[in-house]
This record gives C-alpha cells, structure tokens and sequence, in this order.
C-alpha cells in the first residue's frame, strides 16, 4: 500500500467503505470552557517556580490535538514529552512519529502505560531525563535549589494524574492516589500543590487540569479527541463518535471488532451493529404511545456506550488514529513505502 492512504477503502473481502465522514450535529471547535482559561492563568504564575515541563498525550493520537498554547506560554523551561496509554496504542510507526515530533522541536519522547505495575520508562527513564534537561540549562532564580519542580501538563482524560502517582509508587514505593484519576475529562480541575515523588534525586510536581485547544483545528481532530475520551460523549453524542469509530477502524483497516461482535464481516453502517449489540444485550426501549399501549425501541445510547467502552478499553485492537497525518508526512519526507503497510495486528517496537 502506498504510504499515503487511498480515498477509496476496501476490505479484505472488495466491500466499499465511506471515503469521508459527514459530519452532523454539534460544533465543538470552540470547545473552551472557563476553568481551562483559568487554569493556564495558574500554570503560567507557577513557572518562576518550575524546572521542567512534562507534557503528557494520548499515544493513539500523537498529533491531533497538542495545545499549542502549550509552547506559546509555557514552555520557556525544558520540556519533554510523554505519550501515555501506549497499550491502546499501535506502536508500528513510533520511530516516524518520533522523528516527526523531535523535527518539530521535542527534544524527549517517550511511551509510558500507567495500567502497567511495573513500567520500565516510568520507573527508569523519565526522572532521568528531566534531571538532565534541567542541569543543561540556566536555572536562574533557582539556581541554588536542590530540588526539581516539575509542571505535568496535557490536554483531559490523557493520565496526567496516573503518570504522578506512578512516578509515586515506583519510586516513593507509596500506595494508594495522591492526585485524583477518573475515566472521564475534567477530575483535576486548578492547579495542585507539589507533590513529591523522588528522594534521589528529590523531584516534586504540580498536577495541572486539562487544558484543551482555545480552537479546535478542524472537526477530524475533534472527533479524535472525542473517541479518545478527551471530551466529554454528550459535546458530540456518543452514536456519532461510535459512528466516527467505525468510518476510522474500516479506513485503516482494523478489523477486530468483527470478531469482538460477533459480525459475519465487517459493516460501514452503524446502525446495523448498534441494533446487533443491542439485541445481543437486550438493549429496548419501552415507552408508552400516545394511543396508550407501548413502543419498543433500540435503545441506540445504550449500544453506542458500550462500543465506546469497548474501543476505549483496547477490546477492539491496538490504533492509531493518526495514521494517515504520519504516512502523509513520511512521504514528504520520501520515506519509503514499505515502511508504512497498515495491519491488523500491532507491530512491537
């Protein structure tokens, strides 16, 4: 297959699938509500205090959906980045994604999952970057400090709290959450007093809300960070981001959710496996009809929370969302085709 991906989608067995996804329903572009304002305000107070900033991002979609706020105002003090959920995540293309993102700016990446007991770049690798990031540098007004400060930023819902109370554990071997987690955007909500989270060498971070783009760049990413569950499922409704999840996994042809169904092959009609999850799950809607008897209905919201839950679980097989954006800038870059098949099956790094 060519490194960029055909407009014309076929699966295995010649079926045509949707070229473009119809977008309908709500605008969420402009998604920027009142406390991410203020939390930036707060980040930006605290820098004078800060060594280092640890940026945290959805590896399924390590493009869509950086804040480029980020750089704007923040990120005068050395910065490294940590694409997070790295076991939902297709790890075919992380070398290209690296080179793209260093091309860009980011001096450190790394691939961390806080699911993980015992993850080796969590517990090995981080804390030793941001101790030379900030030693190679000009500490300023900090300069006699014999502690990191260390600012951990992102956009929601990318494991921002997960990431320090992981650092936490492996290296203050300290149980239990000294931040909040939830599965949903929005738990961390201002900036947080410093936690600490390594003796040696002594390292203490501030948690930050999620701030999301002032604007979102174009509806595709926004229905990424949807899928993603960086928005919350009522901004867009969650039949048309299961819808969007399906015009994606046909497009770059993962095809596991057939099997995880239980289809007989795979569809481009979402009402069609709505109505088969909901008949498996017993999914009916019973409501009373004007004449006063009942009508039974597919309950479509129930359908589409659980393939939404599915696909945010990993059930549906490892993405990435951004495969197109990285097979179009491998090319630019005349990186040859074979580097770029799309499979089914997650390629380790």
């Amino acid at each position: 297959m060519s490194s960029r991906i055909s407009s014309s989608v076929f699966s295995a067995n010649g079926k045509r699938f949707r070229e473009v996804f119809q977008h309908v329903g709500k605008d969420v572009v402009n998604y920027f509500p009142g406390h991410m304002a203020k939390g930036l305000q707060q980040m930006q107070k605290t820098l004078t205090q800060i060594d280092c900033i640890v940026e945290v991002h959805d590896a399924r979609i390590p493009f869509s959906g950086r804040n480029p706020r980020f750089g704007d105002t923040l990120m005068v003090r050395p910065h490294l980045l940590v694409l997070n959920k790295m076991d939902l995540a297709n790890m075919q293309y992380h070398q290209s994604i690296e080179e793209a993102l260093k091309t860009g700016g980011v001096k450190k990446v790394f691939y961390t999952s806080c699911t993980e007991n015992i993850d080796t770049t969590i517990k090995h690798k981080i804390l030793p970057a941001v101790t030379e990031l900030v030693t190679s540098v000009d500490r300023f007004n900090r300069s006699e400090a014999e502690d990191y400060n260390v600012l951990v930023i992102g956009i929601p819902n990318v494991g921002k709290s997960s990431l320090i109370n992981a650092l936490r554990r492996m290296h203050l071997k300290k149980g239990g959450k000294a931040t909040p987690v939830g599965a949903h955007p929005g738990v961390t909500r201002s900036v947080m007093e410093k936690i600490r989270v390594s003796d040696k060498p002594k390292v203490y971070v501030y948690d930050t809300p999620g701030i999301m783009l002032p604007h979102i760049p174009n509806m595709d990413v926004g229905m990424k960070l949807a899928l993603c569950g960086t928005l919350q499922d009522h901004l867009v409704g969650s039949l048309t981001i299961a819808d969007y999840m399906l015009f994606l996994l046909n497009k770059f042809s993962y095809f596991k959710y057939v099997q995880h169904f239980g289809l007989n092959e795979p569809t481009d009609d979402i009402h069609s496996l709505l109505s088969h999850i909901a008949k498996q799950h017993n999914l009916i809607l019973k409501t009373r009809s004007l004449s006063g008897g009942y009508v039974y209905r597919t309950n479509f919201k129930r359908a589409s929370d659980i393939v939404l839950q599915d696909f945010r679980a990993g059930c549906l097989g490892k993405v990435n969302l951004d495969a197109d954006m990285i097979a179009a800038r491998c090319s630019d870059r005349n990186v040859s085709d074979a580097s770029f098949t799309f499979s089914n099956e997650p390629v380790s790094p």
